[in-house]
């Protein structure tokens, strides 16, 4: 937040009437706190939406918290974006209005469409996360069922609006961070329709939801604000946290360790335990010519489709693909996917490890082999027996998900 207020924004505050504050995610509370703690100026009205846990540690006089719901927006993510919209209304033309971003903040700041229920949304959003959509087709509807998102936020407001985000989508897109309440949508109703029907068909969807998208493809519902809309003129956004922020804690970390670091420049996308395998093999292929000991690095963000009814996450997923593969790396080698955010699905790990001992130790304990948990998509279980969940706890922001390879000299 200190790189963030540079002097051309802190001018601009400087010259304000009146200056509001708004922060959304999982970073919503150290988001809001830094910032009033880096500006000179008063500001008016503060309000932080994330979380439940992470409310404001420190006392913020005139701010207002909202706990949330995340993975799925509940009755206190419709709270946080009535009031956020109620903020962004009041603004008068000489005011500005900052705007603190953060993954989550799509879930956790949350208002359906006219019509459109919070179940029907809750049901749509476990629906399409449950077929493997990524984070853009998600957004893609979330945006096109909401009241908040897609840049209807800036438009809400006359006066000056600032976002500055912390990103945790591959390629940084404010559009995606939080489904972009601040900037133009690009994305349409029918992008919209074309994930439902690709993501498990317009039946395993509410009807509302299906009948509203369609209405919007018909042009009989307004779209989301676009590039060029006179409402966004003037809102601007930057991104103060790249996603691939993680990679350069590692690499940092890596290098202090001793370890000659090599980071995987394409993202981890793609179905979890697909991209493990192949991710592995292209790390097995690469190894005669790094040096060791050597630390492989990358980051993105993956999917699940989910089959089976057991428990865990992509980053559990993910691990427990590798394990079978691990041999084709060396016998001195260890791995691991972790969320940054430290929940990975809807577990309280942040994600698993694995090594060359991982398969035999699961025999000794009588554990089915790893295929079969993967069919369940049981992941946690399988690594929770063997005691290699990794838990960090909420971290309290969210810069997608790492993966570490260790190879020994």
């Amino acid at each position: 937040m200190r790189r963030a207020l540079t002097s051309e924004i802190a001018d601009l505050l400087g010259r304000a009437k009146a200056v509001d504050a708004i922060a959304a995610g999982k970073a919503a509370s150290a988001m809001l706190t830094a910032f009033a703690a880096e500006t000179d100026v008063t500001v008016r009205t503060m309000l932080g939406v994330g979380p439940r846990g992470t409310a404001i540690e420190t006392s913020l006089p005139g701010a207002v918290w909202c706990d949330a719901g995340h993975p799925l927006p509940d009755a206190g993510s419709l709270e946080g974006a009535r009031r956020a919209l109620e903020i962004a209304a009041d603004a008068d033309e000489d005011d500005v209005l900052v705007v603190l971003l953060s993954g989550g903040g799509s879930a956790l700041m949350a208002l359906p469409a006219p019509g459109i229920t919070l179940e029907a949304k809750q049901h749509t959003a476990r629906t399409l996360m449950a077929q493997g959509a990524d984070i853009y087709e998600l957004n893609t509807v979330r945006k096109h069922l909401s009241s908040i998102k897609g840049g209807r936020l800036a438009a809400a407001s006359r006066g000056q609006v600032v976002t500055l985000a912390v990103s945790d989508v591959v390629g940084d897109d404010l559009s995606v961070i939080a489904s972009g309440p601040t900037v133009a949508d690009e994305s349409t109703f029918a992008e919209a329709l074309r994930v439902l029907l690709t993501r498990g068909g317009v039946s395993l969807y509410p009807p509302e939801v299906v009948s509203y998208i369609q209405r919007g493809v018909a042009g009989e519902t307004p779209e989301s604000p676009k590039r060029g809309d006179p409402r966004l003129a003037r809102a601007s956004a930057h991104v103060i946290g790249p996603q691939r922020g993680a990679i350069d804690g590692a690499r940092r970390a890596a290098d202090a360790l001793g370890y000659h670091v090599h980071v995987v420049p394409e993202p981890i996308t793609g179905e979890a335990r697909v991209s493990a395998r192949s991710h592995l093999a292209m790390v097995a292929e690469s190894l005669s010519s790094l040096p060791r000991p050597l630390c492989v690095i990358s980051s993105g963000e993956t999917t699940v489709t989910v089959v089976g009814r057991g428990k865990g996450g992509r980053n559990q997923e993910f691990a427990l693909a590798m394990a079978p593969l691990l041999e084709t790396v060396g016998s001195n080698v260890v791995a691991t996917s972790i969320g940054t955010d430290g929940i990975d699905g809807p577990t309280d790990a942040a994600g698993a490890v694995v090594d060359p001992t991982t398969l035999r130790r699961a025999e000794a304990q009588g554990l089915a082999q790893p295929q079969t948990f993967l069919d369940n998509n049981n992941a946690y279980e399988f690594f929770d027996r063997l005691g290699d969940l990794i838990h960090t706890g909420p971290t309290n922001t969210n810069v997608g998900d790492l993966q570490i390879i260790l190879i020994g000299s």
